[in-house]
């Protein structure tokens, strides 16, 4: 499958598409500012893999469709296409993505933001949204629905890119039984290189090291607590390269603390590849 994947890869670079200016994109999995201009679109289409101590494998395949309302206000909706599921503890891997079969709608304001010398911009954006589940269970539990909270703040310039950012996702109860809350935290540094750093119109890339850590809660069922929970670090290096109106991330995040209930089983690695076309409609 990963060979295909790098041949959808390279049909897009060789794609010739109008041009955008893809001010609304970020880092592959943590949280970060930028938003659309206004009238802007984005097509997403990411794909995830979780690899587990055990040998299994959960991947996903989504897309997400996000416009600008205004310079700063955009939202987006994302919706999986197909999934494998298996006994990894329950996670959120991209920020603004989530990576369960669940249909979730996000709105993003950038509140804030102040130029810092020559091409550097310090800015903040809030998120909220909300899920529904495309499948009554998951993992033998009810699935019902959730609302999402999340934040980011950070400096952008023409070499180095540094955000921080957060989130929360609780879910409501449903027949009973209730999905356990996810708490993220996240933290990415960006460079591009100096002979990298070329005029409008050539490819531009971008390096990235991306850290996130989470807090998901237990399931509870019939009120009591099942054995689902975990507390995990992951740090990884990720790439983005952006070229007329395609985008292309790809990263890895390795685990550096890991505490999984018995009920689940550790992961071993998580990789994604995004790829993005901005347009307008006229």
């Amino acid at each position: 499958m990963i060979s295909k994947v790098h041949i959808v890869l390279c049909v897009a670079f060789a794609l010739e598409a109008p041009r955008a200016i893809a001010s609304g994109h970020g880092p592959v999995f943590g949280a970060a500012t930028p938003t659309l201009g206004r009238g802007g679109w984005s097509l997403d289409q990411a794909w995830t893999v979780r690899e587990g101590d055990d040998g299994s494998r959960e991947q996903m395949l989504k897309t997400m469709v996000s416009f600008g309302i205004t310079e700063n206000l955009q939202v987006s909706g994302s919706v999986p296409l197909a999934m494998s599921a298996g006994d990894l503890a329950s996670a959120r891997m991209m920020s603004m993505m989530s990576g369960a079969r669940e249909f979730e709608s996000l709105l993003g304001y950038r509140f804030q933001r102040r130029d810092i010398g020559i091409g550097g911009r310090q800015e903040s954006t809030a998120y909220v949204g909300g899920t529904i589940p495309l499948e009554s269970t998951r993992s033998g539990m009810a699935a019902g629905p959730s609302l999402y909270v999340g934040a980011a703040t950070g400096y952008a310039s023409r070499a180095h890119y540094a955000w921080i950012g957060g989130n929360v996702q609780h879910f409501a109860p449903r027949a009973g039984d209730q999905l356990g809350d996810g708490r993220v935290v996240t933290v990415v540094y960006g460079y591009r290189p100096r002979a990298l750093r070329t005029e409008t119109g050539k490819p531009d890339l971008r390096f990235f090291v991306e850290a996130t850590a989470e807090d998901r809660a237990p399931d509870r069922h019939a009120g009591i607590d099942m054995r689902t929970g975990a507390r995990t670090v992951f740090v990884g290096p990720t790439a983005l390269v952006l070229h007329k109106a395609f985008g292309v991330e790809r990263g890895v995040l390795f685990p550096v603390f890991q505490r999984v209930d018995s009920d689940r089983v550790p992961d071993r690695l998580r990789l994604a590849i995004n790829v993005t076309y901005f347009f307008w409609l006229k």
